[in-house]
This record gives structure tokens, C-alpha cells and sequence, in this order.
């Protein structure tokens, strides 16, 4: 494994990618649901709302942004060598984010790529991705001052991991929506240089089919918060809330050592989670 596949990657599945004439099929046929105001409908029945989208742009190539970027909730997507919508390994974002930097008001269609890359501190404020590429966001900020605040805005159809923590610092994801997913926050658990990495959730509904919302590595000091977590479509509650594992910095395979409320790394209850 490679440093460059060490630093994106932690406990990632490999898929095959998939024929990009394929993927702006189904992107516009999911554009035309959209675009006449439709109601999306999941796997596990329950329905969500999502937004209009107010044109489209193809994007052949990352726009990098600094300051604050308003996509008047414009639908981008990949195009050229941005055209991919599996899980190969090291694909370029959409969107990279300086430090500090805003992003908001944006719709993320398929193809996706590689989603959004923040390369410190930064804010996603109603971002939508409608089918998850790789990733819908890395975050990589080096600082463990650095803070990322996801805030409204949802994602869908994510085979793996919907944000990938591959830096330090504190990640929040507040009133954010998630369906047909794998992995709603994983923190990198083996990348070449390791950190502290704190997580929050609050606010968040979660519609199955889904796998964990947040997997963090205990040997690194890593927490996750949960609060006012909705969860729909999970009688069985076959999703959970929080994973522990081994995190290593060799590029192995983490282990899983365990799992639910501990008082030291997954910090939250029973009151904190509602099955609908």
C-alpha cells in the first residue's frame, strides 16, 4: 500500500468503478426526479424531499475554493477525469477546500468522484450528494485545532463511507441527513500518520439500509458524541451507533475491538437514539 493510499484510505472496501456513460445515466434520470420536485423514496420506504436543483455543471477538473463558495444549489458533477463514481483509490475531489474555507448551498450529483476535500478547517452548509462517490468529504487538516462542521444538507447511496476523518481536530455533523449507506464518519484507521480525532453528531437522521455511524480508533485517544440521533427503518437496530477499533499506522487492515456506549470513547446512551 502506498503513503497516498495510506492517507485516503482507512478500512475501505475496493470496488470495481463503473462505466461513467452508466453513472450520467442514472444522474439524470435522479435529475429529473429532482428537478420536478419529486419525492425520493429509499430502500427502506421511508421518503425524504431533496432539493431542487437550480442547473447543472459538469466539472472536469477540481475547483479549489478559499473564502466562501455559494452554489446557489447548482448541481455539480464529475465529468472527464473526474467521471468516476466507484471506490477506486485516489481520485480528485470536486471540491477542495483551502483552510477556513465555505462551501454551501451546493448539490452533488453522479458522478461524484471524490466528493469534497477539506485541507483544514471548514464549513459544508447544506451540501447534498445524491449518490456518494468514493467519499462524500475527506477531512485533512493537520491541527488539532482544526475544526469541520458539517451542517444541514444529506447523502444517499454511499457503498462505503460517507465522510472520511483522515486529520485531526474535531468533526461535527449537525442536522444532516443519511440513507443507504455503509459507514456515516470513519476515522482513518491506517493511515501513515495518525491522530487524535474527535466526533460529534447531533441532530442527525439516519434512514437504513446503513452499517455504523461512526467508527473510531480507542488507541489514539478518538471520541465520538452522539445526541438526538433519529434512526428509521432499522427494527432490527442492525445499524451502530459507534464502533471501536485498533487503529495502526502500517496500513493493515484495522481490528474491531468493540462496540456501543463506554464512557470514555463512544459517549452517549440509550436516550440518545430513536427508532422509528
Amino acid at each position: 500500500m502506498n503513503q497516498r493510499t495510506q492517507q485516503r484510505g482507512g478500512h475501505r472496501r475496493r470496488f470495481t468503478r463503473r462505466r461513467t456513460v452508466a453513472a450520467l445515466t442514472a444522474a439524470v434520470a435522479t435529475g429529473a426526479a429532482v428537478a420536478t420536485g419529486a419525492v425520493l423514496t429509499s430502500s427502506a420506504g421511508a421518503a425524504a424531499t431533496w432539493p431542487t436543483a437550480k442547473g447543472t455543471r459538469a466539472v472536469s477538473s477540481t475547483i479549489e475554493v478559499s473564502g466562501t463558495l455559494d452554489g446557489g444549489m447548482k448541481r455539480y458533477y464529475g465529468s472527464g477525469e473526474l467521471g468516476g463514481d466507484g471506490q477506486d483509490e485516489g481520485q480528485d475531489p470536486v471540491f477542495k477546500l483551502k483552510d477556513g474555507a465555505v462551501l454551501k448551498n451546493v448539490i452533488l450529483g453522479a458522478p461524484a468522484a471524490d466528493g469534497v476535500h477539506c485541507t483544514g478547517s471548514c464549513t459544508l452548509q447544506n451540501v447534498w450528494w445524491e449518490d456518494v462517490g468514493e467519499d462524500a468529504a475527506t477531512f485533512k487538516g493537520t491541527s488539532a485545532s482544526a475544526r469541520y462542521t458539517v451542517t444541514g444538507g444529506g447523502a444517499r447511496k454511499a457503498s462505503d463511507k460517507v465522510f472520511q476523518f483522515n486529520g485531526a481536530g474535531t468533526l461535527t455533523v449537525r442536522n444532516f441527513d443519511v440513507a443507504d449507506f455503509g459507514k456515516l464518519v470513519r476515522a482513518c484507521g491506517n493511515c501513515g500518520k495518525q491522530y487524535t480525532r474527535h466526533v460529534v453528531v447531533d441532530g442527525v437522521t439516519v434512514t437504513a439500509p446503513g452499517k455504523s455511524l461512526v467508527g473510531i480508533n480507542s488507541n489514539y485517544g478518538d471520541t465520538a458524541t452522539l445526541r438526538n440521533v433519529t434512526i428509521t427503518g432499522d427494527s432490527k437496530k442492525k445499524i451502530t451507533p459507534c464502533e471501536r477499533y485498533q487503529g495502526n499506522s502500517s496500513g493493515k487492515e484495522p481490528s474491531r475491538i468493540g462496540s456501543g456506549p463506554d464512557g470514555r470513547h463512544c459517549l452517549y446512551s440509550a436516550s440518545d437514539i430513536t427508532y422509528r
